[in-house]
Parts: C-alpha cells; structure tokens; sequence
C-alpha cells in the first residue's frame, strides 16, 4: 500500500500543532518567548491519519469544521511542512551549512557557543531526513539550539560532514543528557596515561612559562623498569626531545627547589612484566586528571572523581588512581597534591583507606583466583595507607605531639613555582625596595637561597600549607594555615584509624603485618581513633556554638571562622547524636544557600574590597567536594531530608548552567547567586570552551552522577524540568527553615547502605561507648559476647594492644611499642615529609 500525500495548506494557521518538544526546557527557558506565543485556532484531527505534528487538513476541510475548532492561548510552536511518519523525527543536517547559519544567526558574542546570553532570535529551520532535505522543521529555544551545535560538532569530531540527528536527542531531558555525557564522554575525555600515545599531552604543563622548555620526566632511583622504559620511548619519540632524568636517592627539600626551574612530570605505577626473550613489558595504567589545564592525577580530586566512577561502572580506572598513589608513597614518600616534580614535598587532603574499601566492594570477586587476588590487593593498599599516615601525617612537622592533632605543613622551599610569576610581587615588593634591588631580582635571589628573610620564609610555608590543604586559597588559611589543626584533616585521619581497624578485623583477622617492621592490630587502631575523637571534641568543638572550629596549636586557641567542612564530622563519623542534631541545625543555617552549601560564612570571610580580593574557597562559592561530602555524612546520620535538599540544590545549579550555557560543566559555583559567571583568583576551568564541552571537570562530574542517587524519582522529574529549589520544596511541602528533617528530640539512628554502587560506609559505633566498651573489655575478658568484639578475635586483660583504660593517651602506643611522635623505621630513600 503506498502512502499518499495529502493536500497542504500553506496558510500559516495550518503550521502549529502540538508537539512533545512544547514541554522540554528549551521552549520553557528560552529568552526568545515572543517568537514562541502564536496564538492560533487548533482543530483536532479526525481522519485516519491524524498525526498532530502532520497538517492533514485542507482549506476546504478547515471552512467546513469551524464549529470543531478549540480555542487554546497557550504556548504554541511553528510545525514541520514535512508529513510526519510514525517514526520520530530527524533531521539531515549539512554541518558546514547549518553551523554556519546557526552561529551567524545566534552567537551574537561569538564565543563559538549558544548561551541565554545570545541575542538571536532562539529559531533555525533545518532540513529533515524524511522529505530528504527538501523540507524544513523549525529548532527553537536555547536549549535545543545549543545541542544542535554540540552535536554537530561532536560529529565532526568523528570526521563527517553530514549526520543524521534526532529532534529526541536535541529536546532529550537535561538530566538524563547530562548524565549520558558524563558516563559515555566526559569520563573519556579526562583519562590520560603515561604511554607513547598519552605522554605528550601529560608532558604539556600550562603552568610552565618556560620558553623552549623540553618535556621532563622524572623516574624514581629504584625503579628500573620506568627508567628503562621511558629512555627507550625519548629515543622513539625524538621529535618531542623528552629529557629522562632519574630522582636521587634522598628527595631532599632543597633538591626539589633545585629542579623547580626544570618543570616535569612524574612516572606513576605500570603493569610490569617480561616476554619469554627476556623482554621488557611496560603498561603505564591509566588515570583520570581533573581537566581543564590540569593534566596530573591530583591528590583529593582522585577520590571524589573514583565516586563517581563507582556509580558509572568505572571501578578498573578507581583501581588504577589507587596503584599510583600507592606507587608514590613508595617511591615519593607520600600521595602527592599531583604528579609533578614541583609538588614532591607537597601532599593533599588523605582519603586513601575510604578510596580502597570502595573500590574493594566494587570489585568482581565471583572466583576463588578473584578473591584472592582482590585481598592481595587490599592488603597492598592498606600497607601503604598505614605508611603514609605513620610518615606523614603523624610525624613532624605536620603532627602536634601536645594536642594529637595533625596539621597541614609542607617541607619545601623558596616561592611556589606553578604559580603566576606575578601572583606574589605584592608579597615581595616591600623586602625587594628594602634591600634596593627589583622585584625580580629579589624573587631570583630569594629562590637561589642568596638571601635570608625569616618573614617570607614564615608566609611561604604558610602559603605551601594553603595548598597542601586544597583549599588554596581563603582568609580561613591566609598566614597561618601550617599552624592550624583543621577539623577537616583531623577527621580524615580519624576515618583512616576507624577504616583501618575495621580492616584488619574484617579481611586480616585483626592483626597486619606492616611492611615497616612490627605487627599491627586491630585494637591499637581504635585506640588510636578514639584518642583523635577525644582530641577533636576537646579542642574543635565548640558547645555554645554548635559548630565544629579549626585550632591553632601554636596559639592555643579556636579559630572564629566557620567553615562547611564541620560536617565532614558526619562522614567520619567522629561525632555524637547529640552533636550531630546541634551541628546540622546550625549547618543549615549559616551554610544552606539557594544552590547548595557554601564554603563559608559571609562574616568569616568579611568585607571584599581592591585591597583584599574574594578568594576562590571563600563565600559565596561552592565546591563539589564540599557538598559530596555533606551529603553522605547527612545520610550516615539519618539526616536524610537535608541530605536529599542539599543535592537538590546543588544538581540544580549545575543542570541549569548546563541548559543555559551551551552544556557548560565548570570547577566551581557562586552558590549565592547560582552561576559560574564571575571575576575570581584562578578562573572558572571548564567554562571556556568552543561549540561542545568534551570533558566537564572532574569532581564536578561525579558529583552529579553521585548526587542524582540521593534524588528521590519525584526530585528527578522536578529537576529535568528545572523547577527551582524553593519553588519545588514549597509545592512538596519540605522543610526549608533549617531545621533537621527529623525531630529535634529523637536520636538518628544507624541508616542502611544507601548508594550500594559506590559503597557508602556501614554505620558503626563512634562515641565514648567505644571507650567504654573497650574498658570492659578488659575487665571482663572472659564473657567478650558483652562487648563490641567478637569471641574469636577479642584480646585477653593482659593484651598490650587493650593498654591503660584510665588513660587514652596510652593506647597511641608506648605500651604497644609504637611512639607517634616519631618515626618508627629509617627510610633514607626519600624525605620523610
């Protein structure tokens, strides 16, 4: 039977009709709303082929039906003249041509992108596949515009000049595009790997303005196999003129500011192995680096990034992230801020032992050799979790023997060389006119060590600090951050005490042979976490407050500023119910805005002027790892309204730049104001881009894939409509004064896993009932059913590991022969910090 085609009228009044795409955000969102609102007659079809997007009505039938027709002012958009089949529409698009019409027409600013900040008129007709390109549908709106200019380009990206597009795929739900891209591109677009077809893009360091400058890479004293093999690939790759130069045995400070001229990169873990010639066998692992101008495996970003690889099914790259760091503290000493050869005296925020335990679960274990070689490996990272925390964040200098806190404080000299090489002339200006020379000369002297300056010296290991701490920069930290136990760090090694102990009762019958030399046990570490506990409250939590405070071990005292990262308290699980309902209430307060939770109190930061300039980590921004964080401490505590709220406003925020701003996925939001268009210290990476975002940003990404499982499928629908927060909670009757979403006067109890794929912590008990438990213990070690331990694995009364329960001090280890003021093993192949 063939199809036959009816009349058409070519009147106007025939060309709106209904159609899916009159509900999609573009139409909603678009600026262009007066090219939207023809109001028109509509007369529903009554013959057989009553398609609404097809015209099937002749001028006689329309004289003839004027008592049928309906009288509907709402929104309506133009129809195609093509006669719509059962099948969706498509479009045939010529990419040089209707690139270039939709960029002349629309791109108004000519930033290769089609924004709300585009004057055009939001309308371009483009051909359709059905009438082979003789016929034409109208694409309206910012939204759809937009991804018609992505997806052109993301076809010439495969090499076409022609392509077929759904209007499906152009009108598809924001959220559900979004979260497509993040899962089938942007996590691509971030892998880098250290091979013949990786290195030159991870060898191209923005942050080096030295001109002529070769390509450097850095390999270990004691790793053989890496020196050979990437003496071989400069050899390969003599057009590159890469230079291979082997780190000394002792990564001395001074060393590191000796190279800080000769800018390179640092070799990372490899498949290792050898053919049946004898034949060397070399496999770089990949890796995910944040993006933008940062092309290293950074320290805390690798983390959250692992988060939401977990959720997308990524786990082989979150396993690989973790055999670099576990790579680095061998052969560098620690887990460093990123693989540079600048950053070797420089860690990052400590999430190893959380990392590993997630990863661990998302492992195939469906075989003996898999479960096998999955505990091999878990017990390979916890051995190198337990180093680290021994070497670096429990020795000097960044551990405070007096209160048992850590700090952040790097070991390294002279100016940070990744910077600006303007960033501190206003820092170094007065000490230069002082002593009669430049400014840059001054800095020249400074950085050979020709000159003593005990003032300088005291703000640059300040300003190191600020960057080991990842919150470069904020008037929190400002010239005094080495001197500051923060709450976040402190709760971060107290995760990786409770994981750690967890572990070894777990997988490893609670005792661990650590590589360093002596036996590790279960019980010592919980002493060691409930001693950090007992720290924390006694100096960080402030009663009258409410709120968790970073202390100056040199001062002896609180800091006032208030910080979001109080609630990163929740996700270790170092507070009580009782603090937990007082710190969320004033949480929710000082630190829910309208597009998320911000970095900081607006009266903490103080007033902004020429003179002193809003810095990145201040208010009003906001961060996704602030707000990951947030979340799943919430959630552990059973603040599950709040935890729910918090992604809800903070998806929001980025579904609607990414609706707004040609798919726009930038580091950072002002959550204030809800945009990442703003003036601020180190830009806004990700939002300068051209036609298409290839990449997002790392954390940002996972944030999203993470926060859309706290999202009930009600916040979902709402948010793929973009309905904003306070309008979708006050429709939904939710709770937005504040106040937890539990009453204030029951206890949160223990909650169940709540994201299975990424393996959210199980609760445990964290509160003086452990020291209590342990206590009787010891007192009654003969009916160990009484106590938290099982009576398989429970220490007698006489078990060193129990130590003095009149005394927590004790538990750190002199009765257990451990000392955590020093270091318990020589280690001469590196720098100890």
């Amino acid at each position: 039977m063939t199809d036959t085609i009816p009349k058409v009228d070519t009147s106007p009044k025939e060309y709106y009709s209904r159609s899916a795409a009159l509900g999609s955000v573009a139409v909603g969102r678009s600026r262009s709303r007066s090219h939207q609102r023809v109001y028109q007659n509509y007369i529903p079809h009554t013959e057989d082929n009553n398609d609404e997007g097809s015209s099937g009505t002749s001028g006689s039938e329309d004289n003839n039906n004027n008592n049928k027709r309906k009288r509907n002012p709402g929104l309506r958009r133009r129809g195609s003249v093509d006669v719509k089949s059962m099948n969706p529409r498509r479009f045939l698009v010529d990419i040089d041509v209707i690139e270039k019409a939709l960029l002349e027409q629309e791109d108004s600013n000519n930033d290769l992108q089609i924004t709300i900040e585009d004057s055009g008129p939001k309308v371009l007709k483009v051909p359709t596949e059905n009438s082979g390109g003789f016929r034409t549908f109208e694409v309206r709106g910012t939204y759809m515009l937009s991804n018609l200019l992505q997806e052109m380009a993301l076809a010439r990206d495969h090499g076409m000049n022609q392509v077929v597009i759904d209007e499906e795929r152009l009108n598809e739900n924001p959220v559900d595009r979004l979260s497509r891209m993040i899962r089938t591109m942007f996590w691509n677009g971030l892998v880098r790997c250290m091979d013949e077809s990786g290195i030159q893009a991870i060898c191209a360091d923005p942050k080096n303005t030295k001109p002529g400058a070769s390509p450097i890479i850095y390999v270990p004293h004691d790793d053989a196999p890496a020196f050979e093999y990437y003496t071989k690939m400069a050899r390969d790759l003599s057009q590159l003129s890469i230079k291979v130069v082997r780190l000394p045995l002792d990564i001395s400070p001074r060393y590191v500011n000796s190279i800080n001229e000769d800018f390179g990169v640092l070799s990372l873990a490899a498949d290792v192995s050898y053919d049946a010639n004898g034949g060397l066998v070399y496999r770089p692992l990949p890796f995910v680096v944040p993006g933008g101008r940062f092309n290293e495996q950074y320290g805390w970003d690798s983390y959250f990034e692992t988060l939401g690889l977990l959720v997308d099914g990524r786990y082989q790259l979150g396993k690989n992230m973790i055999d670099n760091f576990v790579y680095e503290i061998k052969h560098y000493g620690k887990i460093l801020n990123a693989n540079r050869s600048y950053y070797l005296t420089r860690s990052q925020p400590p999430f190893l032992t959380d990392m590993v335990l997630k990863v661990f679960e998302a492992l195939p274990a469906n075989t003996a050799d898999e479960r096998s070689s999955n505990h091999e490996w878990l017990r390979k990272s916890f051995d190198a979790a337990i180093t680290e925390y021994i070497d670096v964040w429990t020795s000097a200098p960044r551990f405070d023997a007096k209160t048992g806190l850590s700090c952040y404080h790097t070991t390294g000299i002279g100016m940070p060389p990744e910077t600006e090489s303007t960033h501190f002339d206003h820092i170094v200006e007065p000490f230069a006119r002082r002593l009669g020379v430049s400014t840059e000369e001054y800095k020249r002297m400074y950085s050979k060590d020709e000159i003593n300056e005990p003032e300088l010296d005291e703000f640059f290991v300040h300003d190191r600090a600020v960057r080991e701490s990842g919150h470069d920069t904020s008037y929190r930290l400002e010239r005094r951050c080495a001197n500051l136990a923060t709450i976040d760090l402190n709760c971060l090694l107290y995760k990786y005490e409770v994981d750690i102990a967890d572990t070894l009762d777990e997988h490893f019958d609670g005792r661990f042979a650590w590589s360093g030399g002596r036996e590790m046990t279960a019980a010592e570490w919980r002493m060691r976490a409930e001693a950090r506990r007992l720290s924390i409250n006694k100096h960080m939590w402030n009663e009258k407050k409410g709120l968790y405070f970073d202390y100056d071990v040199s001062l002896g005292e609180q800091s006032v500023y208030e910080t979001v990262t109080a609630l990163w308290a929740l996700w270790a699980g170092c507070a009580t119910p009782a603090q937990a309902r007082r710190l969320v209430d004033v949480a929710c307060r000082k630190f829910e805005v309208s597009g998320g939770v911000v970095s900081g109190t607006e009266e903490s930061r103080g007033k902004i002027s020429l003179q002193r300039p809003n810095r990145q980590w201040d208010f009003p921004f906001g961060w996704a790892p602030h707000q990951i964080m947030a979340w799943y401490g919430l959630y552990n505590y059973g603040f599950v309204d709040v935890a729910r709220r918090f992604a809800y406003r903070w998806l929001f925020t980025i579904t609607q730049a990414f609706v707004d701003f040609n798919g726009c996925v930038p580091e950072k939001f002002d959550v204030v104001s809800m945009t990442h268009r703003f003036d601020v210290e180190y830009g806004n990476v990700g939002s300068d881009f051209k036609k298409v975002v290839r990449e997002g940003f790392g954390w940002m990404n996972a944030s999203y894939q993470v926060g859309l499982t706290y999202l009930t499928s009600h916040m979902r629908r709402a948010l793929g409509t973009l309905t904003p927060p306070d309008v979708f909670f006050a429709k939904a009757n939710w709770k937005t004064d504040g106040t937890p979403s539990h009453s204030p006067a029951s206890t949160p109890g223990p909650v169940p896993v709540f994201i299975p794929e990424v393996g959210t912590p199980r609760y445990r008990p964290r509160s003086d009932a452990l020291f209590e438990a342990l206590r009787l213990l010891k007192l009654r070690s003969d009916n160990a059913s009484d106590t938290m331990w099982s009576s398989g694995s429970s220490p007698g009364s006489a078990d060193v590991r129990v130590g003095d329960p009149s005394n927590p001090a004790s538990f750190l280890g002199k009765q257990s022969g451990f000392d955590m003021t020093a270091r318990t093993r020589g280690n001469k192949k590196h720098s100890k910090n």
